[in-house]
């Protein structure tokens, strides 16, 4: 008994000095566990006779019950001293200022049309918008698109019924600017538009900005010094562009714009395939059978149109690798642009 009453004052002493609750657990299980020297002690009374048994068992009762108090207060002014720290560590200073609310900002599709706006409004162009839900004699039909035509097989569409869609382009709003207006006509169209697509570089629903021009006498040498004057001042820096022959059924000759990769200069890169070159937008003179069908005068007026979707050009202007995410509303992307 000796000797054990001495283990006991040892398990006492490591008790009090235990510096963590995984440390005081840690004496528990070595003194009063399945295997701790005081159950052995304990599994060890069937050996005695009856007398000697209760005596024993009573002793070594006494000392576990010693230990158990020992243990129990010692947890108890460890959890203190933990709620202690984490108080301390999560104390707020009621003196400080107030958080003040997170002030917003523009989306960056938003910031990036009103970029475009400001350049053609400083040119003379006037912005103008239109429906999103519109018949087929307006999205097709005026543009030169027959029913029958294979250019429709270029634009997968959302038929609401049908004669009814929602407009694959802002196109629409220049026949209805056409059919209202007399020449000189100078515009941009800037607005949603929707398509079955979905993709890193695709979207069911995007933005685009069509711009067009009616007067005598306009020609190529317009159109592209208009566009180039765009590019440039949209992305601040002097870049080469260049034209290549195109199809479309609402301008005749067409012409698909290429311009120097903003990310690499023109070197080659990821973003532009190794080519140096970015397809930007599609333009070209537009075709005499949409200005009859407006109502102009083909032998007295000519015009020029372009077009170009808002999230390309956001994406290359703010080094967006995924569509994606100009429409999920993470304020982690977003807070980037306020």
């Amino acid at each position: 008994m000796d000797e054990l009453t001495q283990t006991v004052s040892g398990a006492l002493a490591a008790v009090a000095t235990a510096a963590s609750l995984a440390e005081l657990d840690e004496q528990r299980v070595r003194y009063l566990g399945k295997k701790g020297e005081l159950t052995q002690h304990l599994k060890q009374l069937g050996q005695l006779d009856p007398d000697a048994r209760r005596a024993r068992g009573a002793e070594i009762n006494a000392l576990k019950e010693q230990l158990e108090q020992g243990l129990a207060a010692r947890k108890e002014q460890l959890e203190a001293e933990e709620l202690t720290r984490k108080l301390w560590s999560e104390r707020v200073d009621v003196t400080l200022p107030g958080r003040r609310q997170a002030m917003g900002g523009l989306h960056p599709v938003t910031r990036t049309i009103e970029r475009m706006e400001a350049f053609f409004e400083s040119v003379g162009f006037e912005v103008v918008e239109g429906p999103e839900i519109e018949d087929d004699w307006h999205n097709f039909e005026a543009l030169n698109i027959p029913p029958e035509h294979p250019a429709r097989a270029m634009h997968d569409t959302f038929y609401i019924d049908p004669t009814t869609v929602l407009r694959t382009h802002t196109s629409p709003v220049q026949v209805r600017v056409m059919q209202s207006t007399e020449p000189p006509i100078r515009v941009i169209c800037p607005g949603r538009v929707y398509r079955c697509d979905s993709d890193l570089t695709h979207s069911p629903m995007f933005h685009q900005v069509e711009g067009l021009v009616i007067a005598e006498g306009t020609g190529m040498p317009d159109l592209k010094g208009t566009v180039v004057d765009f590019l440039r001042a949209f992305f601040e820096r002097d870049l080469a562009v260049k034209f290549r022959p195109s199809y479309f059924p609402f301008t005749e000759p067409s012409a698909e714009v290429d311009m120097q990769c903003v990310i690499c200069g023109g070197g080659g890169c990821r973003v532009c395939k190794g080519t140096g070159w970015l397809e930007i937008m599609g333009c070209g003179m537009v075709h005499p059978r949409v200005l009859e069908m407006s109502g102009i005068d083909a032998e007295r007026f000519t015009g020029y149109a372009f077009g170009m979707g808002v999230e390309r050009l956001a994406m290359l202007r703010y080094g967006v690798n995924d569509l994606r995410l100009f429409y999920e509303n993470d304020l982690r992307f977003l807070r980037q642009f306020n």
